[in-house]
């Protein structure tokens, strides 16, 4: 390319968990103290450390060509960009995260329909108007610029949109969640003219290609065993796999080496069931990519 590819990583709370995938995915990128241009392993690319909620603002202007950010800040920002590659990944885990209207757990409302003239408090402002609106009910919509849990509880505010994975930290602060208004997951966005040029789209493509293969290796592992002939059918039949195992016989030996993928989640359960179909020599490890 003539000139590197702008990418904007999302500065914040996903950024180590950012930082982290690139890694596994082939990419090394050093964050160097309180720089906003972080290093990176790759002539081609450019970072940016950029917070997300403005993310999609800067690739949709063009000052960034490519970021990562959640679909909720695209939908607050009504950013007009290309969708490459939709990430799930996040601080806590791979799950999407939730924005949802929470009130005090003692409180009389039920529905959004009961928040009628009512104050709400959330980051999400754009979005949150554009919800209550299209549902024909009026509400005061107030930025919060954090501690949002907190305004109901000051009686700053009736209710909040706040976003949540699992909603533990919801029901700590003692509020009720009584809709849930978006899912959102991270996303893989370009500008729509750098998406246009060819060098810089065969390199986000490259991106989007190994970062998602990164992910879907995060749940799996690779196991390899020895196998007696006469118990081959035995362990081959306990596998669950990908794919069928690789089988390829051992050397001047009636014993063959076994190879497969397995979800991560069944290994402990599933070597002790190979080693009683005859399998020895087990081993597991872990894996960068599976694409």
């Amino acid at each position: 390319m003539n000139q590197p590819l702008k990418l904007g990583i999302p500065k914040g709370s996903l950024q180590e968990a950012t930082v982290r995938l690139f890694a596994r995915a082939g990419w090394r990128i050093n964050v160097n103290g309180r720089s906003y241009f972080p290093e990176i392993d790759d002539p081609d690319i450019a970072c940016s450390l950029c917070r997300a909620q403005e993310m999609s603002r800067y690739v949709a202007a063009g000052t960034l060509d490519a970021g990562i950010t959640g679909m909720d800040w695209i939908k607050e920002n009504d950013s007009d960009v290309a969708y490459v590659a939709e990430l799930v990944y996040s601080k806590v885990s791979a799950r999407p995260a939730r924005w949802v209207l929470a009130v005090a757990k003692d409180a009389p409302y039920k529905r959004p329909e009961d928040l009628a003239g009512r104050r709400i408090a959330t980051e999400m402002v754009n979005f949150t108007q554009r919800y209550f609106a299209e549902a024909g009910i009026p509400v005061e919509v107030h930025f919060s610029w954090g501690a949002t849990e907190a305004k109901v509880v000051n009686g700053l505010a009736d209710a909040i949109v706040e976003v949540t994975e699992t909603g533990s930290t919801i029901k700590a602060h003692g509020l009720r969640i009584i809709a849930e208004l978006m899912q959102s997951t991270t996303q893989l966005i370009a500008n729509k003219q750098a998406w246009a040029e060819p060098d810089k789209r065969k390199k986000i493509e490259q991106l989007a290609l190994l970062l998602k293969g990164a992910l879907v290796a995060e749940k799996l592992v690779a196991i390899k065993m020895n196998v007696p002939k006469d118990k081959m059918q035995a362990v081959v039949g306990a596998l669950p796999s990908l794919n069928a195992p690789t089988v390829a016989p051992l050397f001047n030996s009636d014993w063959f080496s076994v190879e497969t993928v397995v979800e991560e989640a069944v290994v402990r359960d599933l070597i002790p069931r190979l080693m009683e179909k005859g399998a020895e020599g087990i081993i597991e490890y872990s894996l960068n990519k599976v694409i």
